[in-house]
């Protein structure tokens, strides 16, 4: 898997492209697509972030760790 600032990276330079509007429809969608991807990876990664996140927290600042269970993806795709 792709590292967090890797996929942002590549969402940047897919945002440029497409805002540039000087390639083919067929590459815009492919790019488009490619770029949705690459958001939900992102998107699920800073989720699992903040949640070990609130976790450390609730521990009245002591470092702790505890094991953090992502969302399951039925609730995470409704989100928006």
């Amino acid at each position: 898997m792709p590292k967090f600032e890797d996929c942002l990276q590549r969402l940047e330079k897919i945002v440029q492209e497409l805002e540039k509007g000087e390639i083919p429809l067929e590459k815009s969608l492919t790019l488009f697509e490619e770029g949705m991807q690459l958001s939900a990876v992102c998107r699920k990664e800073l989720e699992e972030a903040e949640g070990k996140v609130e976790i450390l927290l609730k521990h009245n600042g002591k470092l702790q760790a505890e094991p953090f269970e992502p969302l399951s993806t039925g609730k995470a795709s409704g989100k928006k």
